[in-house]
């Protein structure tokens, strides 16, 4: 088995230059978006939201396992149970709150998946000895980590003579595998919005223990936050925008 990172392609679709969004209409797009802190009460549409939900889940992820799941919360009597977990914010008063959960839990479902649902036929032998031996050896950490432990004593060998893709190599490794592709996913879900003229706020304040209580989150999904969505009311906005110049986070080489 090889411990070297192999990249699965999804399907390509050749876009034309009039098929994109001008570097114009992302640019306004982008610097529309701010964390809205009140909302008015006016529902956001089911069709948004499916709309949005579906353009979430086309962000980039790692192997194509969309290690991500989402809880779409517009029932009144739940919302307002979430209000004092997410510590009585503002924000957590909007019509509708969106659950963004990672999951590192699903990734053995996820390559039974990919093969099942290949869109072009069959899926091509490179495709499923991937989804069948090489990720399931990639992300199968073993009771207890023993999968994980073991690889890593290997990888110190091995990668003595050639580069290698060293993680996942624990569970604690596989919880920032799921969440680095579910924030990408989140990104896309909040421009989404944006472009359908709703505000978000991606709150990380809350009590997770209470927050599994109101919610049904299964026990290993993790989540990485709360998205406020609906309307921006009065107020809105609490500060100006600040960023950092961007010299102080960049460095050309």
């Amino acid at each position: 088995m090889s411990l070297s990172s192999t990249t699965i392609a999804e399907p390509q679709v050749a876009l034309t230059r009039a098929d994109a969004a001008t570097p114009a209409a992302l640019r306004a797009l982008i610097e529309s978006r701010r964390a809205v802190r009140r909302f008015t009460a006016e529902p956001v549409p089911e069709a948004v939201i499916r709309d949005c939900l579906e353009l979430a889940v086309l962000a980039p992820n790692s192997c194509n396992l969309q290690p991500w799941s989402f809880q779409v919360i517009q029932n009144p009597a739940l919302l307002d149970a979430l209000h004092p977990v997410c510590m009585s914010q503002n924000a957590a008063k909007a019509p509708l709150i969106i659950a963004v959960l990672a999951r590192p839990d699903t990734w053995q479902q996820a390559c039974s998946g990919v093969i099942e649902h290949w869109p072009e036929g069959p899926a091509p032998k490179l495709i499923e000895h991937f989804y069948r031996k090489t990720a399931p050896f990639q992300y199968n950490q073993g009771l207890l980590g023993w999968r994980g432990f073991f690889k890593r004593q290997l990888l110190r060998i091995v990668g003595l003579k050639k580069a290698l893709m060293r993680t996942p190599n624990s569970h604690a490794d596989m919880r920032v595998w799921a969440v680095k592709s579910t924030a990408l996913a989140a990104e896309n879900l909040m421009l989404a919005l944006q472009s359908h003229g709703y505000c978000t706020c991606p709150m990380e304040g809350f009590d997770e223990v209470r927050l599994r209580r109101v919610l049904s989150i299964p026990k290993q999904a993790i989540p990485i936050m709360l998205l406020a969505v609906g309307k921006p009311g009065d107020k809105a906005v609490y500060n100006p925008r600040l960023r950092f110049p961007l010299e102080q986070h960049v460095s050309w080489h």
